[in-house]
């Protein structure tokens, strides 16, 4: 039954309250910002209105480039043509895209397909289809299918891009300095030093913003799974009994603020904006940015000659090896209770075709989440090359409870601002970790 207005208001009123925070990392858990704006229904020139025999699927979506978002509707104008008694009408609103979602699911009035963005299993999964009997099902990656099919075999989506986020990096700054790709923190740091020191202070080893905090947040959320997750001996069911030993954060912490005081930070992360950072990685100013390379676009436009590369996240204990964070970026998923469940599910088998899937993969230039997908684009011979690294969920969407990565952000941020020691990072996260979960 649905709720009634007041409440839905007031649902809505409480989650625009909580979510007012700190940025979070591109896309699929967190969006940069968009203009918001709905778009126009994908239909070939027919109205998005149902009307006759005609039938609308509204389709919600985190994608936020331009390009990338005429990549779908070109697609839902291809299903439209085959199908000309279903109208596509595509809704992409940016960073509110989270909001929005929960207040239709408090609602149980969920777009016909949506995008679950890194939350398939844990936040959508009673509202969404099983969508394990389609055919391209079976076609599901190794290191995709298992973050979002469930234990009892439930497909919960269709994983159009897969996220593997590590390091960008200068390829140009580390030739200069004659660096290999760091594959344990000990020797990132160290590289880092060597670009301080022989760059005379002129590169920033590192990039990070204070005010669009997702960077920060970025660092410590890789570093969580690398520290906690990865290792053969690891606190990930402590996490998820609620009895980790917060103590073991303060080392994080103190090696995320030794950064910042040995100068291998940018020296005005406090103030600085993500936007600040291609034209200064075009400059050969910057050699490492936490994350995947969406912004190589926006450098190549200032320094077509300028090459982004990725690399895994160096292993910070002694033994492990170098990881992915990652999981869903891009999906579909269908609504289990619209009326038009038979209509979606045939929209997204037509997603799942190979062209389809190889147009999304080079728009996007992710890896696709269906095996035998062999799109070219610039970061191709890095997917292929890494393509055996270990891939580990985020690490806030599986072992903090919902809000902590806005903590985290912040938390994070006070730290290099000097507003927060170490120990207090960790009994901040302890304090919130508490609270949270038991809410």
């Amino acid at each position: 039954m649905r709720k009634s207005f007041v409440s839905l208001l007031s649902v809505s009123l409480l989650i625009s309250t909580a979510f007012m925070g700190c940025s979070q990392r591109p896309s699929g858990g967190s969006g940069t910002a968009a203009d918001g704006k709905s778009a126009p229904a994908a239909n070939s020139g027919q109205s998005a209105s149902s009307g006759g025999d005609k039938t609308k699927l509204t389709v919600y979506s985190t994608m936020t480039d331009s390009a990338n978002q005429e990549v779908l509707k070109q697609i839902a104008s291809d299903f439209s043509k085959e199908n000309p008694n279903i109208v596509i009408e595509y809704q992409f609103p940016g960073s509110e895209y989270e909001n929005i979602l929960k207040v239709k699911m408090a609602a149980n009035d969920l777009p016909d397909v949506f995008d679950t963005h890194g939350w398939a299993i844990i936040r959508y999964g009673k509202y969404i289809a099983d969508l394990k009997d389609e055919a391209w099902a079976s076609k599901q990656t190794d290191t995709i299918k298992p973050v979002v099919t469930s234990k009892d075999g439930k497909v919960h989506a269709l994983v159009m891009s897969e996220a593997k986020d590590g390091f960008s990096y200068n390829v140009d700054v580390l030739q200069k300095y004659n660096i290999e790709v760091p594959k344990t923190l000990d020797e990132l740091l160290a590289a880092a030093e060597k670009i301080k020191t022989q760059s005379n202070g002129e590169v920033s080893p590192f990039f990070m913003s204070g005010i669009d905090n997702g960077m920060v947040g970025s660092f410590l959320d890789h570093y969580g799974s690398s520290y906690f997750i990865s290792p053969k001996t690891n606190d990930a069911q402590t996490f998820l009994d609620g009895k980790f030993d917060w103590n073991k954060w303060t080392p994080l912490a103190q090696k995320l603020l030794d950064m910042k005081n040995k100068g291998y930070i940018n020296a005005d992360v406090l103030t600085a904006k993500r936007s600040d950072m291609p034209a200064r990685f075009a400059q050969g100013k910057v050699a490492f940015v936490s994350g995947g390379p969406t912004f190589a676009g926006d450098v190549q436009k200032i320094n077509p000659n300028a090459k982004v590369g990725i690399m895994p996240v160096p292993a910070a204990v002694a033994g492990d090896e170098p990881i992915f964070s990652g999981g869903e970026r891009y999906t579909m998923a269908a609504w289990k209770d619209g009326k038009r469940l038979a209509e979606s599910k045939k929209f997204i088998a037509f997603v799942a075709k190979p062209e389809n899937m190889l147009k999304i993969a080079t728009a996007t230039k992710l890896p696709p989440g269906l095996k035998d997908i062999n799109a070219k684009h610039e970061f191709s011979d890095y997917y292929a090359k890494y393509s055996s690294i270990r891939v580990f969920p985020y690490f806030d969407r599986v072992y903090l409870p919902n809000g902590m990565w806005d903590v985290m952000c912040k938390s994070g941020t006070a730290l290099l601002g000097g507003t927060l020691t170490p120990q207090q990072f960790s009994e901040k996260m302890k304090q919130e970790f508490e609270r949270l979960r038991n809410n």
